[in-house]
């Protein structure tokens, strides 16, 4: 049971996910460059060169028998990989430049400014922070309390008091 687990946690990556829909859409595109090629950009090729066509363009090896019903021709078909080639350049260029978008909005991200870090805290507020922090391990905050020493000087003398006698 753990195989197929390990299958299934395999497959529900998503890079092997993008990778399954990469090919898909690759052999779709690799469709439509072979018709964008076969007849589109070699038809004008083969006519400004005498209307030849490509595709057809061989070398013979052995010629084909002409008494004999079993295909026997052996030929170096050069045109074929000539328009193989015509297709690969389209798909390498279309592939550059897809890449060349995908760096440039990298860049462009990547120059941006992200969000801006928090200023450090004033002083006032460092202290409050570990005021915080101390009431929330539990301890209580050492904090010497005193009067100021003009408060002090300011403050009335207080005149001793003698309590009253009982009345009998």
């Amino acid at each position: 049971m753990s195989v197929i687990k390990e299958f299934r946690e395999f497959i529900s990556r998503g890079n092997v996910i993008d990778l399954a829909v990469g090919v898909i859409i690759g052999a779709a595109f690799n469709g439509i460059v072979k018709s964008l090629v076969d007849q589109v950009i070699m038809p004008p090729i083969g006519l400004l060169t005498g209307g030849l066509d490509f595709s057809k363009l061989e070398w013979v090896l052995k010629p084909e028998d002409p008494a004999t019903e079993a295909i026997e021709k052996v030929a170096v078909q050069y045109g074929a990989f000539i328009n193989t080639l015509i297709q690969f350049v389209i798909v390498a260029a279309v592939v550059f430049l897809l890449v060349k978008v995908v760096n440039g909005i990298r860049r462009a991200d990547a120059a941006e400014p992200g969000p801006e870090t928090p200023a450090a805290p004033t002083g006032e507020e460092a202290l409050l922070m570990e005021i915080r922090d101390l009431l929330a391990k539990g301890a209580a905050p050492k904090v010497a309390v005193s009067a100021p020493k003009a408060a002090v000087a300011k403050a009335p003398a207080k005149a001793a008091v003698k309590p009253k006698p009982k009345a009998k």
